[in-house]
């Protein structure tokens, strides 16, 4: 047992690959030959030699070992994580249940270093990404001619999920680089297309070094996408507005917006994907629409959106703060009301940036009223696009927009 004048962290986070002790340094060997307690997944620990140590099967899911290993504290302790437990490993996810001076970590080299050696490609030019449990759906950004990725999936299944989804979406002449068990003595890399028959006999643990290319449409990197990217009923901030909208709301990242009446959630889309990290909520009132804007974000590969249906008035009225986490910006694309501007006005602190799109003229009123109140800036876009008139053509206008801006 430590005593409680020994200051080393009790916990090592443990780098371990399929080559298994052969691929440790000399520290992370002695971490593992003098431990008391070895914790790791069933296809680490049938990789281990035999030891003085308790050794331990970590359950599924892993949130249920955490309290287990917590209960070990005051002991030498070893956890084995694959590769790098801090590049899409465990390693940030025990670190949040520690404090600093609890843990030491001891890596070996990730997937993703294994993988880019094997392909000869240059890591800091490749885009990587662990999909054990996030969709397919993620690499929807990502997915430009000539682009290269890792990814890391969960099994074989999985990399056939993958070869049928791109090619659904017009990238099917893609070339997979299918690597299994990279670094030990089972090793395998094959390269096929996309569209082309997959081996039957893919085993965990894999990932796929992807070389993009196809047809499909590439996602435009700036705000103001066609409005065809998204299915609609109508109930849509329009491209060119919408452009204008995400300028004013101007999202920088790790921000949180608020999607007020979020319809096909077009806007609260285009801000999450102006930054992976980057978070909103929206709020509405028909549950065929909330659906048809959590079913947009899937497609096009955002994560952290929330959707809740109601009324935004009831939940700013009826929420706490810790139910409803303040945003850093908050677009109100529909239900502008006095109550709602008040309540929002209320709730919202310093600093928020606030923007109303309005089309009545009721609407266009109750912005005016409180722009020369609080300030802000007042904003009319007309916009008018080339139509048939009659053999010949002309300016066909939509109604105005009247846009507030302003910072709480």
């Amino acid at each position: 047992m430590m005593t409680d004048a020994d200051d080393a962290p009790w916990l090592t986070v443990l780098g371990w690959g399929e080559s298994g002790t052969a691929g440790l340094t000399p520290a992370s060997r002695e971490a593992l030959e003098t431990a008391e307690v070895v914790f790791g997944a069933r296809r680490h620990l049938r990789l281990l030699p035999a030891l003085s140590a308790e050794v331990r099967e970590w359950p599924v899911p892993f949130a249920d070992g955490i309290p287990e290993l917590l209960a070990e504290r005051g002991r030498r302790v070893v956890m084995l994580a694959s590769g790098d437990p801090f590049w899409f490993g465990a390693g940030a996810t025990l670190a949040r249940h520690l404090a600093p001076g609890e843990w030491r970590a001891l890596p070996s080299p990730s997937t993703f270093s294994l993988a880019a050696s094997r392909l000869g490609w240059a890591l800091e030019g490749v885009t990587c990404l662990g999909l054990h449990a996030r969709p397919l759906t993620r690499l929807r950004p990502y997915l430009h001619r000539g682009r290269r990725l890792l990814v890391l999936l969960r099994d074989g299944a999985a990399v056939n999920e993958l070869a049928g989804w791109l090619a659904h979406v017009g990238f099917g002449a893609s070339r997979l680089h299918v690597m299994e068990a990279l670094g030990g003595i089972e090793e395998r890399v094959r390269s096929v297309r996309a569209d082309a028959e997959l081996p039957d006999d893919i085993t965990h643990p894999v990932a796929v070094g992807l070389e993009v290319d196809g047809d499909g449409p590439a996602l435009p990197l700036m705000p103001g996408r066609s409005d065809d990217w998204f299915e609609h009923d109508g109930q849509i901030t329009r491209q060119v507005v919408r452009a204008a909208t995400l300028a004013a709301l101007a999202p920088t990242p790790g921000e949180r917006l608020w999607d007020i009446g979020t319809g096909s959630g077009s806007v609260a889309i285009e801000w999450l994907l102006a930054h992976p990290d980057n978070r909103a909520l929206g709020l509405e009132r028909n549950a065929e629409r909330a659906a048809r804007a959590r079913h947009n974000a899937r497609k096009l590969g955002v994560d952290w959106f929330e959707v809740v249906e109601g009324d935004a008035l009831e939940m700013l009225n009826g929420k706490t703060p810790e139910d409803l986490p303040l945003p850093d910006a908050v677009f109100i694309g529909g239900g502008l009301s006095e109550a709602l501007l008040t309540a929002l006005w209320l709730r919202l602190r310093s600093g928020t940036r606030l923007v109303a799109n309005a089309v009545t003229l009721e609407s266009e009123a109750l912005l005016s009223h409180w722009q020369n109140h609080v300030g802000g800036e007042l904003v009319r876009l007309e916009l008018s696009s080339a139509a048939a008139l009659g053999t010949r053509r002309g300016w066909k206008a939509a109604y105005p927009i009247v846009q507030w801006r302003v910072v709480r």
